[in-house]
C-alpha cells in the first residue's frame, strides 16, 4: 500500500501490512502518528504524512525494504529512504 500527501510519499508492503506485530511496531516508533494499528493491521493515517520528519525509526523497525517513504520534492538519489540496500 501506498499514500501520498504533498511532499511525503509512505509505501508499506503487502508482506507487512497484515502483520499485527508489524502495526504495533510501527504505530509505536512514529513520533508523527503516521502509523495506526488498525485492529492489526498497518493503517496509513493519511492527515500525518507531511508531519514526518525523516527519523527511520519506522525503516529500522520493519523487516528491510518493507517500508519506504519517498519525498516527493526530491528526485535525486536521496528520494526514497528505505533499508532495503536497492534503493536506500
Amino acid at each position: 500500500m501506498r499514500s501520498d500527501a504533498i511532499f511525503i510519499g509512505i509505501e508499506v508492503s503487502d508482506e507487512i501490512a497484515g502483520d499485527a506485530a508489524a502495526a504495533a511496531r510501527l504505530e509505536e516508533v512514529c513520533p508523527v502518528d503516521i502509523y495506526a494499528d488498525a485492529g492489526g493491521r498497518v493503517q496509513i493515517v493519511d492527515t500525518n504524512i507531511d508531519e514526518c520528519v525523516l527519523c527511520r525509526l519506522c525503516i529500522d523497525a520493519t523487516p528491510p525494504g518493507t517500508v519506504k517513504v519517498h519525498k516527493l520534492y526530491d528526485s535525486g538519489p536521496d528520494a526514497v529512504l528505505s533499508s532495503d540496500p536497492a534503493v536506500a
